[in-house]
C-alpha cells in the first residue's frame, strides 16, 4: 500500500499540495548557455549517440569545405573570378562572424531544429567560400599537401585524445592565453613581414590548434573532467570544425612560405 512518502514531492507547493513550478525530477531548463557543460556523460548509450551525431555533422562540414577548396584551386576560372571579386569574400566574412556569434551566445537557437542546422548551414557555406578563396592564392602542390598534412594531424590528435588519460579539457585557461599572445604576434607580423616570421607564426598557429582539438575531442567524448551536455550536438561539431579548418589554413601558411 502506498504510503504518503511514495507521492513525488513538488519543489513549491500550496497549503492543499498542488504543485506551482516544477517536480524535483523535472527535466532541467535549457536556457540561452545554461547547463550547457555537463561533468559527465554517463549514459553509455545517450553518449555513443551524441558522439555519432558530431562527426556525422563534423564529416559532412568538412567534405563540403575540402570539396570547394578543391573547386577553387583547380579551376582557373573561379581563382580568376574570386581574384576579382573580393567583395564577396568581405560578405562571407560578415555572414561567418554573425552566425558564429549566433551559435555560441544563443543556446535556444542552437538547440533547436531545424534553426541549428540552418545557421550551421550558412556558418559553414561562408567559412568554405573564404577559405577556398585563400586557397585559391596558393599553388595547387602546397593545398594538397596542406590538404593531406590535415586530415592525418587531426586523426592523429583526435585518435590521440581518445586513447590518452591526460585531460586536456583543464588547458582551456592556458590556451586562451596562448590565442591572446599569437594574436598579438600576427599583428606584430603585420609590420615586420618576412618568410621567416610566417614559417614561425603558421607553425605556432597549428601547435595551439592541435592542443584545441585535443581539448574539443575530449569534451564530446566525455570521459574527462568536463564534456558538453547531450543537446550541444552542433556545437560540438562546430568547435571540431574551426579547429580543423585552423589547422589546414596554419599549415598552408607554412608551406606557402616555405615555397616563396
Amino acid at each position: 500500500m502506498a504510503t504518503e512518502h511514495d507521492i513525488r514531492t513538488p519543489l513549491n507547493g500550496n497549503e492543499h499540495g498542488q504543485p506551482k513550478e516544477a517536480f524535483l525530477d523535472s527535466p532541467p531548463d535549457y536556457s540561452d548557455n545554461a547547463e550547457m557543460f555537463a561533468h559527465t556523460l554517463d549514459d553509455q548509450t545517450v553518449r555513443r549517440h551524441f558522439i555519432r551525431k558530431v562527426f556525422v555533422v563534423l564529416g559532412m562540414q568538412l567534405l563540403f569545405t575540402f570539396g570547394l577548396v578543391c573547386v577553387f584551386t583547380f579551376s582557373a576560372d573561379v581563382r580568376l573570378y574570386v581574384g576579382k571579386t573580393p567583395a564577396l569574400y568581405y560578405s562571407s566574412f560578415g555572414i561567418f562572424i554573425f552566425f558564429l556569434i549566433v551559435l555560441n551566445c544563443c543556446g535556444d537557437v542552437r538547440r533547436r531544429h531545424p534553426w541549428n542546422f540552418i545557421c550551421l548551414a550558412l556558418l559553414t557555406l561562408s567559412l568554405s567560400y573564404m577559405v577556398g578563396t585563400v586557397a585559391s592564392f596558393y599553388e595547387t602542390s602546397s593545398v594538397m599537401i596542406a590538404l593531406g598534412s590535415t586530415v592525418a594531424v587531426c586523426f592523429a590528435i583526435i585518435l590521440f585524445a581518445s586513447q590518452t588519460r591526460l585531460d586536456f579539457t583543464y588547458c582551456y585557461g592556458f590556451l586562451l592565453v596562448l590565442s591572446t599572445v599569437l594574436i598579438m604576434f600576427g599583428f606584430f607580423c603585420i609590420f615586420f613581414y618576412n618568410h621567416i616570421l610566417q614559417i614561425v607564426y603558421g607553425s605556432l598557429g597549428a601547435l595551439l590548434f592541435s592542443v584545441f582539438l585535443a581539448a574539443d575531442t575530449q569534451l564530446i567524448l566525455g570521459r574527462h573532467r568536463f564534456s558538453l551536455t547531450p543537446e550541444e550536438y552542433v556545437f560540438g561539431a562546430l568547435i571540431l570544425y574551426l579547429d580543423i579548418i585552423n589547422i589546414f589554413l596554419y599549415l598552408l601558411m607554412i608551406l606557402g612560405g616555405s615555397r616563396q
